[in-house]
C-alpha cells in the first residue's frame, strides 16, 4: 500500500463534496425507515408477515452484497481510481429502482405486491451498496490523521442527516391532509411524486459527490498487486481477517445493536406518530425535522467534544443517549405520566424529546464513522493489510 502525501490538508472544497453524497443514503434510509413498511401494510392492504419477510430478505441480500462490492472495488483499476468508477455507475440504477418501489401498479393482489416489494427493495438496496461502500471507503482514504478522520467523518454526517431532514420537511408538502381529514401519508397518490422527487436528488447528490472528489484519486492510497478477478474466497478471508480483530469486533458489535434497536424504532414510527400520538401533518413533520435539526449541531460540535473526550466514550454516550430519548415518551404515555394528545405540550414535548436526541445521537454516529478508519488501520498493523470493504 502506498498514498501520495496522505497527510496532507484536505480542502473544505472536498470535504463539501465528499460529504454531499451521504444526502443520497440518508434519503433512501429515512424513506424506506419511515415510509415503506406502511404504504405497504397501511395503504396497499399487503400482510405484515409477508412485507416483513420481503423486507428481511432484501437485508440479507445487502449483508452478503456489502463485502462483496468493498472487496470488488478495492481491488479496481481505472483511470478513474478505485471507488468512483461505482459511484459514478450506481446512481441511476438507484434513482429508477427506488422511483418504482413506491410505484406498485394496481390491481397486483397479496403475491403480486410481495414480488414487486422484494424485487425493488433488492435491487434498490443493491445499487446504493454499489454507491456507499466504495464512498464511505474513499472517506477513510483522504486522510490517515486521526483528528482529521472526525472532520471528514462529521461533514458526510451533517449531509446525511440533511438527507433525511429532506425527507421529513416533505411530509406535509407531498403529503398533506385530505378534505376529509384523513392523513395524507394514507393516500396511495402521493406517494410516486413523492419517490420521483427523493430519486432525481439522491441521483444529483451521488454524482456532485463523485464529481467533486474525482480530483483526490492521484494521492489516495494505492495496492500494488490485486487481481481484478472476484473470488468469494478472498472476500471470506478477508471478512475472517476482520471479525479476529479484537477492537473490530467490539465496535461492530455495539453498533449492530443500536442499529437495530433504530431500525425497528424507526419503521413503526410512521405507525406510532399515526395512530398512537395522532398527529396532524404539519405537528408530524415538526417532530420529524427536530432530530435531523439537532443532528447537525451534535455534528458540528463532535470534533470539539473529541478533544474532551475520546472517540469510545462519546460513541457510548450518543448511542445509550439516543436509547433513553427514543423511550421515555412512550412509556410515561404508557403510565399515564404524559399530557393527553389533545394537549399542546405532546407536540412541544415531543419536538423537545427529538431534537436533544438528535444532538447525542450524533456523537455517536460522527465517533462510529471516525472510530472503523482507525480501526482498518489496527488492522493492517496487525496483518499488514487494510480491509477496505468494512469501512
Amino acid at each position: 500500500m502506498t498514498a501520495a502525501n496522505s497527510r496532507r490538508p484536505i480542502s473544505t472544497t472536498t470535504k463539501l463534496s465528499y460529504g454531499v453524497g451521504q444526502a443520497a443514503e440518508g434519503i433512501k434510509n429515512n424513506a424506506f425507515s419511515l415510509f415503506l413498511l406502511f404504504f405497504y401494510v397501511q395503504v396497499h392492504g399487503l400482510s405484515p408477515s409477508l412485507a416483513g419477510v420481503a423486507l428481511f430478505v432484501a437485508l440479507c441480500v445487502d449483508a452478503v452484497t456489502d463485502p462483496i462490492a468493498g472487496s470488488v472495488s478495492d481491488a479496481w483499476r481505472s483511470r478513474w481510481g478505485r471507488r468512483h468508477p461505482f459511484m459514478y455507475a450506481s446512481a441511476i440504477p438507484l434513482a429508477i429502482a427506488f422511483y418504482f418501489t413506491f410505484s406498485p401498479p394496481d390491481g397486483l393482489g397479496q403475491w403480486g405486491l410481495f414480488a414487486w416489494l422484494l424485487i425493488f427493495a433488492v435491487i434498490t438496496r443493491v445499487a446504493m451498496t454499489l454507491y456507499y461502500v466504495p464512498h464511505t471507503a474513499l472517506g477513510a482514504e483522504l486522510s490517515d490523521d486521526y483528528e482529521e478522520r472526525t472532520s471528514i467523518v462529521s461533514y458526510r454526517t451533517i449531509f446525511g442527516v440533511i438527507g433525511s431532514l429532506l425527507v421529513y420537511l416533505s411530509v406535509s408538502f407531498f403529503f398533506p391532509l385530505a378534505d376529509d381529514g384523513t392523513p395524507g401519508q394514507m393516500d396511495n397518490e402521493n406517494y410516486p411524486f413523492f419517490a420521483l422527487v427523493c430519486s432525481l436528488v439522491m441521483w444529483a447528490a451521488i454524482w456532485l459527490s463523485a464529481i467533486g472528489t474525482q480530483k483526490e484519486v492521484p494521492y489516495l492510497p494505492k495496492l500494488a498487486a490485486v487481481s481484478h478477478t472476484f473470488s468469494f474466497v478472498r472476500v471470506f478471508k478477508e471478512t475472517l481477517d476482520a471479525l479476529r480483530n479484537r477492537n473490530f469486533r467490539a465496535l461492530f458489535l455495539a453498533v449492530l445493536s443500536s442499529y437495530v434497536a433504530a431500525g425497528v424504532s424507526i419503521t413503526l414510527s410512521l405507525f406510532m406518530f399515526t395512530f398512537f400520538w395522532e398527529l396532524e401533518s404539519s405537528e408530524l413533520q415538526m417532530v420529524l425535522i427536530a432530530a435531523p435539526v439537532g443532528g447537525i449541531l451534535g455534528s458540528m460540535l463532535t470534533r470539539q467534544i473529541h478533544c474532551f473526550v475520546d472517540k469510545r466514550t462519546a460513541l457510548i454516550v450518543g448511542y445509550t443517549g439516543w436509547a433513553i430519548f427514543q423511550f421515555v415518551p412512550t412509556t410515561l404515555r404508557l403510565l399515564d405520566l404524559f399530557p393527553t394528545n389533545d394537549s399542546v405540550l405532546v407536540v412541544q414535548l415531543l419536538v423537545s424529546f427529538a431534537f436533544l436526541q438528535g444532538v447525542i445521537a450524533s456523537q455517536g454516529a460522527v465517533s462510529f464513522g471516525s472510530m472503523i478508519a482507525d480501526v482498518v488501520d489496527d488492522q493492517e498493523l496487525d496483518n499488514g493489510r487494510k480491509a477496505f470493504f468494512l469501512r
